[in-house]
């Protein structure tokens, strides 16, 4: 894992997305810029840490951050723009609301809408790479997390406050059975499990 890309010349936000592949509800995307040398043993790519863990390094990384922002796209852009168009958007949201303005950009996975007037970079598997892009991992899914969870109270048939909106064999079943919440992407197509790869 590396502290930075281009930190040591440019102010550089790490910038990532959380939710892409649910069924359900907003995706998230968070943007963020660290201290050239920080560091934390734990930190990684969010999937891979537990969530109490999450939890710990979110705290962490908005005491130190220099500067950073968590936005989301909901499910009705989602369905109008598609997800992927979507996932750039909330990351755009998120640089907008930054309260200093980064001179580049490392984003994680192979593709980006370029924000204007600051370059960018995309990097496979960044949140694996670089602290920035792994810390803004932390901060689009535990904030996504959290959402679901309190919209699992309106709708505990999904069991969104464990699945998280993500195309679970219980989740789709859900789906099968009961029909869309009103917080469903609709364009997302549900099958039966057996019948559907995710």
């Amino acid at each position: 894992m590396l502290a930075s890309f281009y930190q040591q010349e440019f102010i550089e936000a790490g910038c990532d997305e959380a939710g892409r592949g649910c069924l359900a509800g907003p995706v998230f995307a968070a943007a963020v810029i660290l201290p050239a040398d920080f560091y934390h043993p734990l930190l990684n790519d969010s999937k891979q840490i537990k969530e109490k863990d999450r939890f710990t390094l979110r705290d962490e990384i908005e005491k130190t951050a220099i500067a950073f922002a968590v936005a989301m796209v909901d499910h009705q852009e989602i369905d109008k723009i598609n997800i992927l168009n979507a996932s750039f958007l909330a990351m755009h949201r998120a640089i907008d609301q930054l309260s200093l303005k980064p001179k580049f950009l490392i984003i994680d996975g192979n593709r980006f809408n370029a924000y204007p007037n600051i370059k960018h970079h995309c990097i496979v598997e960044g949140d694996c790479k670089y602290f920035s892009i792994a810390a803004a991992s932390i901060l689009a899914k535990t904030y996504r997390d959290e959402f679901m969870e309190n919209l699992h109270q309106e709708y505990p048939i999904y069991n969104w406050n464990t699945n998280k909106g993500y195309p679970t064999i219980h989740h789709r079943n859900a789906v099968l059975n009961h029909g869309f919440s009103p917080y469903h992407r609709k364009t997302f197509r549900v099958t039966a499990p057996q019948l559907s790869i995710f």
